[in-house]
């Protein structure tokens, strides 16, 4: 345990110390000014107001940049510094592989899930001190979303990491993933469903495996409860799972693959490094 909260630590500081960690801090703060300022707070949409309002946007933002962010900068954990020869010298000292592996995991997720969480944090705060109401079950359900999406990509970026054997390598790959899973929401799944005259569960159970298209819906039924606009495609989901079980099942799934990615990379780092 002490290993894996010393190498935890450890990559902590060398994400604060990265160029990319301030822009990333910048956007999400950035994002979270720019709606105070264009008065999304004042707004009211489908019974959304105030906070709930920003929030809603907040999500639908979040849902384009966090996942390129996080795999970009995840990817670099193991294969940057096996090109670079770190990767030698810190398994050289007397660290286990496990709380090595385990320990870059944890405090990566911690370095880029804590920026998007203090800029919600910092809206609700700024939205209840000009008097609006908070809605904290949806905070805290964001919250959640956001925290499972920014795992299942990290998870997914730590088995492109193990994978890859350059830091340029496993870049181009977690760019190629994150452009794939992005099309596959709406253009690739379009033009499958018409090559094949999928019958509509099937379409849609394709569609769910895409964790992107599985936080895209989640967002969409706080917002709108019978998910309009899904068109038909609405009554398979809510007739499959019901709105309390999709929103179950947005939590659970994004967590399960998250970690049975980085489960796999560690894995794969495992048997490939040990004689």
């Amino acid at each position: 345990m002490k290993n894996f909260l010393l190498t935890a630590w450890t990559d902590i500081l060398e994400s604060l110390r990265a160029k990319w960690f301030p822009a990333y801090t910048l956007v999400f703060g950035g994002l979270v000014a720019l709606l105070f300022i264009f008065g999304l707070t004042e707004s009211r949409i489908m019974g959304f107001t105030g906070l709930s309002r920003l929030m809603v946007t907040f999500i639908q933002l979040s849902m384009a940049i966090l996942p390129v962010f996080v795999l970009i900068t995840t990817v670099r954990s193991v294969a940057g510094d096996r090109e670079a020869g770190i990767y030698e010298y810190l398994l050289s000292l007397p660290i286990g592989l496990a709380p090595w592996y385990w320990g870059k995991l944890a405090g990566r997720f911690l370095a880029v899930f804590i920026p998007v969480f203090l800029a919600l944090l910092a809206a609700v705060i700024w939205g209840a001190a000009k008097g609006a109401e908070v809605p904290w079950a949806l905070f805290v359900y964001y919250t959640a979303l956001l925290m499972t999406l920014a795992w299942c990509f990290l998870g997914i970026g730590m088995l492109l990491s193990t994978l890859a054997r350059s830091a340029d390598v496993a870049q181009a790959s977690a760019f190629v993933v994150w452009l794939t899973l992005l099309l596959f929401i709406d253009l690739i799944l379009l033009g499958v469903m018409i090559r094949n005259q999928l019958p509509p569960e099937a379409a849609v159970s394709l569609a769910l495996i895409n964790p992107l298209q599985v936080f895209r819906t989640a967002a969409m039924m706080l917002l709108d409860q019978q998910l309009v606009i899904l068109g038909p495609s609405a009554y398979v989901i809510l007739d499959a799972f019901g709105q309390t079980g999709y929103i179950a099942f947005a939590l659970i799934y994004p967590l399960l693959l998250g970690t049975a990615c980085a489960f796999g990379g560690y894995l794969l780092f495992r048997r490939s490094d040990l004689p």
